[in-house]
C-alpha cells in the first residue's frame, strides 16, 4: 500500500475504483493543523485530470504499468492488431481503447508505444513524427502565401488537417500526430 508521501509525477494507483496517474504533487505542512498533499491527477481510462488533496494516512493500491514498443500491423473491422517487437506476439487492441485522435494517423508498420495495465490496454501513443502522402488536396493559387495560411490535405489514413500552400497532391509530408499539424516536407 502506498501512502501520499510516496507520491511522485508518473506514480500510477487506483483510487476510487479507478486508474489514476500523479502528473503533480505538492506537500504542503500549514501552520496550523496537519500536513497534506495536494495532487494533480490523470485518469488513465478516460483521459479526464483533476485536482485533489489527501491526508497524509490515506492509502492507495498501487499498479503496475507496462508501456510495451508495438508495430501496427493490420485492421480488421473494430480491432487493430498490434505485434510487440520483442516476443513477436500479437494484440488484438479495440478501436475504443486506442481512441480517434490516434486511429486518424496510424499508418502500417509504424511503432507505437502501447501501455497496458491489468491486463487491460490503456492507451496507445504514437511518435512524436509521421511520414504520411498527401492522397487529396486542392492546387496551389498563386497570392496566396501572403496571408500565411494554408489548405486542407487528406492524408493516407484519412485524416485532415492544415498544410501550407505549396504542398501538393502525391507528395510526403512528416506531421505531428499529437498535434495534428504539418511539420516539412519529406525529401
Amino acid at each position: 500500500m502506498l501512502t501520499p508521501t510516496d507520491f511522485k509525477n508518473g506514480l500510477t494507483v487506483k483510487w476510487k475504483g479507478q486508474i489514476w496517474q500523479v502528473s503533480d504533487f505538492l506537500h504542503v505542512k500549514p501552520g496550523k493543523g496537519a500536513a497534506f498533499v495536494r495532487t494533480k491527477l490523470k485518469n488513465v481510462e478516460t483521459g479526464g485530470s483533476r485536482e485533489e488533496s489527501f491526508r497524509m494516512n490515506e492509502q492507495f493500491e498501487g499498479v503496475f504499468v507496462e508501456r510495451k514498443s508495438m508495430q501496427y500491423l493490420y485492421q480488421a473491422g473494430d480491432n487493430y492488431t498490434f505485434m510487440d517487437m520483442k516476443s513477436y506476439e500479437q494484440m488484438e487492441i479495440d478501436k475504443a481503447a486506442i481512441g480517434q485522435d490516434v486511429i486518424d494517423f496510424l499508418k502500417e508498420e509504424v511503432l507505437s508505444t502501447v501501455t497496458v495495465c491489468e491486463d487491460k490496454v490503456i492507451g496507445v501513443e504514437l511518435p512524436n513524427s509521421i511520414e504520411l502522402v498527401v492522397t487529396e488536396t486542392p492546387p496551389n493559387e498563386k497570392g496566396n502565401t501572403s496571408s500565411g495560411g494554408g489548405k486542407p490535405a487528406t492524408l493516407e489514413t484519412g485524416a485532415v488537417i492544415q498544410v501550407p500552400f505549396f504542398v501538393e497532391q502525391g507528395e510526403t509530408i512528416r506531421v505531428n500526430p499529437r498535434t495534428k499539424e504539418y511539420q516539412d516536407r519529406v525529401k
